[in-house]
């Protein structure tokens, strides 16, 4: 699956994107610290609000602290929180979603009616004021508040294919055999929902940056620490964008939108190897194409 999924340029465009990301949230510190010289709480008062420059590559904050610093440690803990919030909440959907599907009866019943519940509350408007309570916490933290509100929008498609697979003559085969439902679920109902969790995995990650971008921005995070979320809210206390400082907001704006575009990639690429329904528009797509080249060529010939 992987090979085949790394054919497609627009997903290995995507892997090496967020590879990328994920290389300066793992060195990040020592980035910073041996290559750079800086550190992103330092502060330099010979270069407040300074523009980019050989000494600090992406310039200063109001404060005289370097941007570059700042981004490059602010992406482990971004990142950190989106993983801790996907891995959370597809976990959550997955048992939730599955259980449901196979299970059936009062069982079925009983899952469906929680994650109605989930989905008809104010997800972010909960994070928000739980968030608060908890007085930021750290993204760790942060993270598991948003998987624990945010698990039910895949649940319903996770438990819709599980009930479809649980009418499969395989499926029946090994229950006739007396096979368990749990290996059911663990060998042949999972394998055919790869694709469906990768994707809300992926969509759980992105979508958990962006929660701790949001809280961070309005004030809801740690102090503390340095994040992109915490950077944006910063320059728009500092006035960044009347005072023309775009080198103080756009960069973490701008890392936020590539990592959602190199995970939109990677999930694209995801869903043409799960939806055989994709692989033949596209092969169509392709077969049009060179049809209609032959066609070409023929007239010119001719």
């Amino acid at each position: 699956m992987v090979r085949r999924l790394l054919k497609d340029w627009k997903v290995r465009l995507g892997v090496a994107v967020f590879a990328a990301f994920c290389l300066l949230a793992l060195l990040g510190p020592w980035l910073t610290s041996a290559l750079l010289h800086q550190s992103p709480t330092r502060l330099d008062l010979n270069a407040v609000s300074s523009p980019p420059s050989s000494k600090h590559l992406l310039g200063t904050t109001a404060s005289g602290q370097d941007v570059l610093a700042q981004l490059v440690t602010g992406t482990r803990e971004s990142m950190l929180a989106g993983l801790v919030a996907s891995v959370l909440g597809t976990f959550i959907a997955v048992v939730v979603g599955v259980t449901a599907g196979l299970a059936g009866g009062i069982v079925d019943s009983a899952l469906t009616g929680l994650t109605n519940v989930f989905l008809t509350m104010p997800g972010f408007a909960l994070i928000f004021v739980i968030s608060g309570y908890t007085r930021g916490g750290g993204p760790v933290v942060i993270g598991i508040i948003i998987g624990l509100f945010g698990w039910a929008g895949g649940t319903r498609a996770l438990r819709a294919q599980a009930m479809s697979l649980r009418n499969r003559e395989f499926v029946l085969a090994m229950r006739m055999l007396g096979e368990s439902r749990w290996r059911l679920a663990m060998s042949e109902v999972l394998p055919h929902l790869i694709g469906w969790i990768s994707a809300m995995f992926l969509g759980g990650f992105v979508g958990g940056v962006l929660a701790e971008s949001g809280l961070a921005f309005l004030g809801v995070s740690d102090p503390s620490t340095v994040s992109w979320g915490i950077m944006i809210s910063d320059a728009q206390q500092g006035n960044a964008l009347i005072s023309g400082m775009w080198w103080w907001f756009a960069p973490p704006g701008l890392c936020i939108a590539l990592l959602g575009a190199s995970v939109a990639l990677i999930n694209f690429g995801v869903d043409e190897i799960s939806n055989p329904r994709l692989r033949g528009a596209n092969r169509a797509l392709v077969k049009r194409a060179q049809e209609a080249s032959r066609a070409k060529e023929v007239s010119h010939a001719r």
